[in-house]
């Protein structure tokens, strides 16, 4: 039996890619994003900045701004994951309109709700008893008795933070 060989590692020495890759891979996995999806919303971040703007407040936005991102901001749901579900299976009400496309884009005016059959599903009554206490971020209006809200503003940096180094997305993907 051969002795197996250890390849040892030197903690703490991380590439320049590695700590993009890393940074990308954190901001992709937090908004449940799959590569393609996620590289989209840094282009079109890019895209818009040439147009004036700042790429990474952009990016921030357009993240925000999906309707399960959206839902879950709004205390709908606990998690991304359960947002995006509840999303995907038409639970929610977007202007009157179900929409079940979770990377829809909400505007500034925009009213999302759950829809008035689904109000009888467990799931969103103990949603209401969460929401009691919740505290949504200043460019959603919420009105938790309705179990609606509405788009006010855009996401301010400060809210949509999420404590990365955003600027390292950008050079990852400008290789």
């Amino acid at each position: 039996m051969q002795n197996a060989v250890v390849r040892k590692h030197r903690p703490g020495q991380v590439s320049e890619y590695g700590r993009q890759l890393s940074e990308k891979q954190v901001l992709r996995n937090a908004y449940l994003l799959r590569e393609k999806q996620f590289k989209k919303y840094v282009q079109a971040a890019v895209a818009q900045s040439r147009r004036g703007g700042d790429s990474r407040y952009l990016l921030l936005q357009y993240l925000e701004r999906r309707l399960d991102n959206t839902v879950f901001r709004m205390g709908f749901a606990q998690t991304r994951n359960q947002a995006k579900q509840m999303v995907s299976h038409g639970h929610i009400l977007v202007n009157g309109r179900r929409v079940d496309v979770a990377s829809y884009q909400t505007k500034v005016g925009d009213v999302v709700a759950i829809r008035p059959q689904s109000m009888e599903k467990v799931l969103f009554k103990n949603a209401s008893l969460a929401m009691k206490k919740y505290e949504a971020p200043s460019w959603i209006a919420l009105n938790k008795e309705e179990m609606k809200g509405t788009v006010q503003g855009l996401p301010t940096a400060q809210e949509a933070n999420p404590g990365l180094d955003i600027p390292l997305i950008f050079e990852f993907y400008s290789r």
